[in-house]
């Protein structure tokens, strides 16, 4: 299994985990998988993208807000979303028990 897409994530510091929504090359355009992944199992794995996290950051990318300028510089230089990919290519690799089923998008 293997991420192909990452749709949308979150990086909630309240719950201090990350909210991703994404698809792996099995998946149809129709469909998406979402999981929340604590930031210490980030941690653990040797990511530091999500130890950033701050009270007033929004860490969020959707397709809706990709040709969105302004957003992009507030962006940029948080997070990058191919870490992300890299580690959830991981876990999932670690723990296949652990991939959310596909829903109908």
């Amino acid at each position: 299994m293997e991420i192909k897409e990452i749709v949308s994530y979150y990086l909630n510091d309240t719950t201090k985990t990350l909210d991703v929504t994404f698809r792996t090359i099995l998946d149809s355009e129709d469909e998406i998988r979402e999981d929340k992944v604590y930031f210490e199992e980030i941690s653990d794995f040797g990511y530091e993208f999500a130890s950033n996290v701050k009270d007033d950051y929004i860490g969020i990318l959707d397709e809706e807000y990709e040709e969105d300028d302004d957003f992009d510089s507030y962006y940029d230089d948080e997070v990058d979303e191919h870490e992300i990919m890299l580690f959830l290519n991981e876990y999932y690799l670690i723990y296949p028990s652990k991939i959310p089923p596909p829903e109908i998008f």
